[in-house]
């Protein structure tokens, strides 16, 4: 399988990886221009954040979500490595090192030892087919579908 030069994934109807219908009905959706995979780009109403926003349990998942992250900041974003004091690793993106740098400092039970990014494109594109939106009914029963 090839990987989408647009969404870096190399499967188009990966996402949403949690409760799928409910992300596709209720939540803004990145449409992707090339593939059409949708990755979910609203935010969450209780924390004020976006999906990219949160820390992912493998880089696998993290890369699934980049996409949004890159074009809500307009650059490329990176994935970095976050370790807690109890050895548990995660994976968040952020735009910047020192976006980094704010959360290790208000988070002092974590680090991140390389404080830099473990993925990240070289440089940030953007595709003239992409869309923002939320699906109608049709879209989503027919995106669902699909993915099976």
């Amino acid at each position: 399988m090839n990987t989408c030069v647009e969404c870096y994934s190399e499967y188009p109807r990966i996402t949403p990886l949690l409760n799928g219908k409910d992300c596709l009905e209720n939540h803004e959706q990145y449409i992707c221009g090339t593939c059409g995979r949708c990755i979910c780009i609203g935010k969450d109403e209780k924390r004020g954040l976006q999906r990219w926003n949160f820390p992912f349990k493998s880089l696998e998942i993290a890369v699934l979500y980049l996409r949004t992250a890159d074009v809500t900041e307009g650059k490329n974003c990176g994935i970095y490595e976050i370790v807690s004091k109890t050895g548990r690793k995660s994976y968040k993106v952020f735009p910047s090192v020192e976006d980094l740098k704010k959360y290790l400092l208000k988070n002092k039970d974590k680090s991140c030892d390389l404080l830099q990014p473990i993925f990240q494109q070289k440089e940030y594109k953007e595709f003239s087919n992409t869309q923002i939106r939320k699906l109608n009914e049709e879209e989503v029963n027919k995106y669902l579908s699909e993915q099976k």
